[in-house]
């Protein structure tokens, strides 16, 4: 390609489940050269390893063959549009035989080739021993492991581009990675071209969620109400130096913006000036965003750091079991009734449990959800004449989660009164999956890609430069007093975004005008939001919230650790990915001086 080369990729999947109207309307622009799916997550390869475990021939989202490609395969073909997708799951030869099949059916010339090698169930036994790189608890048992997988990078993917692949199917790898596999197929990056693959991998992690790089999700949401439902497809056009413009199908809803597309940049990460990856460690910090016309951003700045030398392995594994059910409650003193009825369910409960020769329940949750109950200590209304209560537990055996569930529904004849529910089938008892995370160096996998039944060994990747070191940069301080000063809510000042990763959270946030920035750091210490959120906060953690600085895009990010009660499906919250955790802070008041609030026109409170 020459050096002023481009390539378009539209983004049409950010999880397993997603819109099947993506592919359509992204083929629709006609212009794209490869379109990107993202499907895996820690619990859906759990839930992708007991569906092979049923079924040989599963194991892999069957959703992206028959609602994805099915309908799409021949205009894929007559774009020459490239495919590539982690669609594979724990079973990536049974997608592509499906793909092949369908290829047949339709009577096209597709090529479509896989990448093994991340699959480590098999391979149980040589970790035990080793422990979680987060908490140092020691491996589970392996009869209890329902899969163990390593985050393979882009490599593979463009090994696979260059040897004639049109679709391209993976099991686990980074979400980032099917992206930054077509940079490095179309532009030739080499393992030591670091900025290039950082900013590679930007555009994958502004893509690798579908709608949330378009106004999904986004603070601003009321701005784009009307077109919200339909908002389109993210596409990022990137050049061989890696910089790019994220973009949208031209006539879809909702937005592209420095706030859309800074907010995602934000989303899911921890240090953003030590974002590892396979193939790079990334800098986000210097990242700058510019609005170019209406859905037009250009994202810059990225930067690499190095390589590293391992790769991270995750492993779900099955802790029990679980379950719950929400209730209504109507009337006078509704949240008190509400937890009144909890308490009686769970004295029930130990009751029979003992009675059965059972041990009693690991754990209880009960959160009355309609009195503000997530805002702990920053509680301002307490007071309902209707509350949802959600009441759940945790116990070692379904037998023990059954006894839980019958209960439940025998008091709801002697609760207190104005006891609601939707009628239903009741729940049933579902396994608690946790995870374990750990780093196995990089020679220790076989990566291998095969394309159409020929076999492609995939050199390793070696480590490259070590990685280099960052001086912190200080957060700017607000360079004047609050003599007078107004209080507004941190939304008039920022956008926020906060997200998952097993039982950490992080929140992001971006100043919607640097002059903003030093007051919002001001406000919002570490040990501010350790106290905010302290009700979340595993108890006892010596430093529990770090804060890192992005001056490119003068936002501040925060990271929980410890926070989510386990994460995911291991735990019995109501919000056990810190979703709404942004959305909690944004509530918090922020004083700034009223000659600042003026000059911005800012709704200043009587």
């Amino acid at each position: 390609m020459t050096a002023d080369a481009r390539i378009r990729i539209g983004g049409a999947s950010g999880y397993w489940g997603d819109a099947a109207l993506a592919t359509p309307q992204l083929l629709a622009t006609g212009n794209l050269d490869y379109i990107v799916y993202d499907y895996l997550a820690e619990v859906t390869m759990s839930i992708m390893a007991r569906a092979r475990a049923a079924d040989p021939q599963k194991g892999y989202a069957t959703d992206f063959v028959s609602a994805a490609m099915r309908p799409n395969l021949r205009q894929i073909a007559d774009q020459g549009v490239k495919v590539l997708a982690n669609a594979g799951g724990v079973n990536p030869r049974a997608c592509a035989e499906a793909l092949r099949a369908l290829i047949s059916e339709q009577g096209l010339a597709l090529k479509v080739a896989v990448v093994l090698g991340d699959d480590l169930a098999d391979r149980a036994g040589e970790f035990v021993g080793a422990t979680e790189m987060f908490s140092g608890e020691a491996f589970p048992d392996p009869s209890r492991v329902a899969s163990i997988n390593a985050y393979l990078g882009a490599f593979p993917i463009a090994a696979a581009l260059d040897a004639g692949a049109d679709i391209v199917v993976t099991g686990r790898c980074v979400d980032s990675a099917v992206t930054l596999g077509a940079c490095i197929h179309a532009f030739q990056w080499q393992s030591e071209d670091f900025d290039q693959l950082a900013q590679g991998s930007l555009a994958g992690h502004i893509l690798e969620c579908g709608t949330q790089a378009t106004g999904g999700n986004f603070t601003d949401w009321e701005s784009i109400v009307d077109t919200l439902g339909s908002a389109g497809y993210p596409i990022a056009e990137l050049s061989s130096n890696g910089s790019f413009t994220v973009s949208k199908p031209e006539g879809s809803g909702g937005l592209v913006s420095v706030g859309t597309v800074g907010e995602q940049m934000l989303y899911e990460i921890g240090d953003p000036s030590a974002y590892f990856l396979p193939d790079v460690v990334c800098d986000f910090s210097q990242v700058e965003l510019s609005q170019l016309g209406p859905d037009l951003v250009n994202v810059s700045g990225a930067r690499g750091r190095g390589a590293p030398s391992s790769y991270k392995v995750s492993s779900t594994w099955s802790d029990g079991f679980r379950a719950g059910q929400i209730w209504t409650m109507i009337g006078r003193a509704a949240p008190q009734k509400a937890r009144h009825l909890a308490e009686s369910i769970f004295a029930r409960t130990e009751l029979v449990l003992a009675e059965a020769g059972l041990e009693p329940l690991q754990e209880t949750s009960v959160e009355v959800l309609g009195v503000e109950s997530h805002f702990g200590a920053a509680v301002r209304y307490f007071r309902s004449r209707e509350v949802d209560v959600k009441i759940a537990v945790k116990h070692a055996s379904p037998k023990g989660v059954g006894i839980f569930l019958k209960e439940m529904v025998g008091l709801a004849l002697t609760a207190p009164p104005g006891l609601a529910s939707f009628a239903g089938a009741r729940p049933k008892p579902t396994p608690v999956v946790r995870l374990f995370s750990m780093l196995i160096p990089k020679d220790q996998l076989n990566i291998v890609v095969e394309v159409d039944g020929e076999t492609i060994v995939t050199p390793q990747q070696l480590p490259g430069d070590s990685i280099a070191s960052l001086q912190p940069i200080a957060v700017p301080k607000p360079d004047s007093s609050l003599d007078d000063s107004v209080s507004v809510p941190l939304e008039l000042l920022a956008f926020g975004r906060s997200g998952d990763k097993g039982d950490k959270a992080n929140i992001g946030v971006m100043a919607r005008h640097p002059d903003f920035l030093p007051w919002i750091a001001a406000a919002l210490s570490p040990e501010k939001l350790a106290t905010y959120f302290e009700h979340f906060l595993k108890p006892g953690q010596p430093a529990p919230v770090e804060r890192f600085y992005l001056p490119g895009t003068h936002a501040l990010n925060f990271l929980l650790h410890d926070v989510l009660g386990g994460g995911g499906v291991a735990s019995l919250r109501a919000d056990p990915q810190g979703k709404a955790y942004a959305q909690l802070l944004l509530t918090e008041r922020v004083s700034i001086p009223r000659e600042l609030a003026e000059r911005h026109r800012l709704a200043i409170p009587e």
